[in-house]
């Protein structure tokens, strides 16, 4: 919608908007530092709305609370949109001179009142309406989300809704106002921004693009394929139709971390080739023909990572790696040379500077001038350019050069899997503050592990099926079964189940979720699995290796 694939604004900002938005994101346990900025902003006066189906330890902080169904995000945003509109609080101005297809927004989103939304998200028609006014008339305003928007089969759609919003209020390409996607995980932002996306090459540009192509195709000497590669969904598909009998994994434990992992662990073990490069033997990399072992990227080798609102900082290496661990770029320059092409790079600086040459983002950002500055946010088109802090100001400059900012109308649809009469209960996953991702770096230093992996439900719900907390329980969907503790909690709605993945070993949640994907982004359906509940043996009576025992499967 505007260009660039990356937050508009800057942490700092945070701290000085009137209005934060959270919409699917609980930045307390999942991204605390970009938290610590919230918090600042919620002292110097800035209003705090949550939009979680869960009453979050993030959601605490908030003046308002908007307890929505799981995957009715977009209806709740169209009618926030319908309110601005009917009430005359969009910025017109604004419309007129930076963006374009007003019209067709406004007739998708016509019948999406409050009280339609009210029925399909559980949101009080009310609080929709006091929070659309709350943004509208904010004089600055972020809108922050993270996983639990991006990991439904509707997920871009879900994004354009909110940008719609952005656009029809003005709280884009301001100081203090913009979108913020919160990356997952450390460097998501820099992996995509140098390229590791199916679409792009370096620098955000298309792979389609022939000038583009041309101009990589000049520095490094070879031909670029034209066409858009598959992403990570679509191989899998690969792999079960038989079309793709290699793969080569770095820095991932996929058969944990996707939706579906029973499929998964099935589509690597029956693969002729698998290699993985990880600094730890995952649950991937034991079913490896060859495993390449890659130095710690924070600690053992030098580099840079792009954080979530654009800054590019410099990472130096402080230790050796262990044994044969080898940093990854030596790993990929040393197979480059064994398959016939001799690269030159001596260090990561190297690679870095040819980025610079290549990158329209990143002309300005030497090393020396990233460890000066402690970092600089893309783009940042020559060495006497500060920086950008926020993006699209041109937005602002009328008439605008360039394209303008086009609404997207999307439409609300239901998750892939809603309870039935088999599988009555909704289940969405997430993160706890103490652990990250599948384990892998953090699981080891907890103990007992077993009270750190368990599945939460509401004291209504357990009182009707018999089950105290810590009771051992059984969760199942249409893809398998598995055993875990129960943590009654009452700030879940009734009929809705939550479970972390953080500890796959003993308890492989992602063997419940849904690889149904979005087919725009990929991203698999993790938020939303209809599941089943039943108790299996009191507290005080199971021990932790009953934990994750798999009772069934339903298929694939």
């Amino acid at each position: 919608m505007y260009g660039a694939g990356g937050a508009t604004t800057s942490y700092e900002e945070m701290e000085h908007t009137s209005l934060l938005f959270l919409w699917g994101a609980n930045p307390r346990e999942a991204h605390p530092i970009i938290f610590h900025h919230m918090l600042r902003g919620i002292k110097n006066g800035a209003r705090l709305v949550v939009v979680d189906p869960r009453f979050t330890s993030t959601a605490q902080f908030a003046h308002i609370y908007l307890r929505v169904r799981v995957g009715t995000d977009i209806a709740l945003a169209n009618a926030i949109g319908q309110v601005i509109l009917e009430e005359g609080l969009a910025h017109q101005a604004f419309i007129e001179n930076a963006t374009e297809g007003l019209s067709a927004y406004q007739e998708k989103v016509a019948r999406y009142t409050p009280e339609f939304a009210e029925a399909v998200t559980g949101v009080p028609a009310s609080q929709i309406r006091t929070v659309a006014r709350l943004y509208a008339q904010a004089p600055r305003a972020i809108i922050a989300w993270t996983l639990g928007i991006t990991e439904h089969h509707n997920a871009t759609d879900t994004v354009y809704a909110l940008a719609n919003l952005a656009n029809l209020t003005g709280h884009i390409g301001r100081y203090g106002a913009g979108l913020a996607p919160l990356r997952g995980q450390n460097n998501v932002q820099g992996g995509g921004d140098m390229g590791a996306l199916p679409n792009r090459l370096p620098g955000g540009f298309e792979v389609e693009n022939p000038e583009a192509r041309a101009r990589f195709e000049a520095a490094w000497g070879v031909k670029i394929p034209p066409k858009v590669g598959r992403h990570q969904s679509l191989m899998f598909d690969g792999m079960e139709k038989g079309e793709i009998r290699v793969a080569y994994v770095i820095g991932e434990n996929p058969v944990m971390s996707e939706a579906n992992h029973a499929r998964v662990e099935r589509l690597f073990a029956g693969l002729d080739f698998l290699v993985v490069q990880d600094v730890f033997l995952t649950e991937t990399a034991a079913l490896a023909d060859v495993v390449l072992p890659s130095a710690l990227s924070w600690v053992e080798c030098d580099g840079t990572v792009t954080s979530s609102e654009r800054r590019v900082q410099l990472v130096r290496k402080a230790v050796d790696p262990p044994g044969e661990a080898r940093d990854d770029i030596m790993i990929i320059q040393a197979l480059a040379r064994r398959l016939g092409h001799d690269w030159h790079y001596t260090s990561a600086e190297d690679v870095w500077n040819e980025v610079r040459t290549l990158s329209p983002l990143h002309p300005g950002m030497s090393y020396q001038r990233l460890a000066a500055a402690g970092g600089l946010q893309w783009p940042c088109p020559d060495e006497d350019h500060p920086g950008t802090k926020f993006l699209h100001d041109r937005l602002w400059k009328w008439p605008v050069e360039g394209k303008r900012a086009p609404f997207v109308p999307v439409d609300w649809e239901p998750p892939r899997e809603t309870p039935d009469d088999d599988f009555p209960f909704l289940l969405t996953t997430g993160r706890r503050l103490e652990f990250y991702n599948t384990g892998t770096q953090s699981r080891a230093y907890h103990w007992p592990r077993g009270q750190m992996t368990y599945v939460q439900i509401h004291p209504a719900d357990a009182e009707r099926l018999g089950i105290q907390d810590g009771d051992l329980v059984q969760v199942s969907s249409r893809r398998g079964s598995l055993r875990a503790p129960a943590r009654l909690d009452p700030t879940l709605a009734p009929g809705l189940l939550f479970m972390a993945f953080h500890h796959p070993d003993l308890v492989p949640t992602n063997l419940l979720t849904v690889d149904a994907w979005d087919p725009k982004s990929g991203t698999a359906e993790f938020k939303a699995a209809a599941v089943a509940l039943k108790r299996v043996a009191p507290r005080g009576s199971w021990t932790e290796d009953m934990l994750g025992k798999e009772v069934s499967r339903h298929g694939a």
